[in-house]
């Protein structure tokens, strides 16, 4: 499931992340999703997000 609509991401979910210093690569990072920071109900590169471990990036894919 692609991270583009926000309805479809709560606190609490398990998610893979896209960093802005690894969007080049493409490198992902997972964990847990923390705060949901785009307002906007979608987004075309991802929903925005903060993990519990405090990274920031992109949802790029829902576990």
């Amino acid at each position: 499931m692609s991270g583009t609509q926000r309805s479809d991401i709560h606190a609490g979910l398990e998610v893979k992340i896209v960093l802005k210093k690894d969007q080049r690569t493409g490198t992902l990072t997972s964990g847990v999703v923390k705060d949901i920071l785009t307002k906007s109900p979608n987004h075309p590169h991802g929903i925005k997000v903060r993990l519990e471990s405090g990274d920031v990036g992109r949802v790029e894919e829902i576990l």
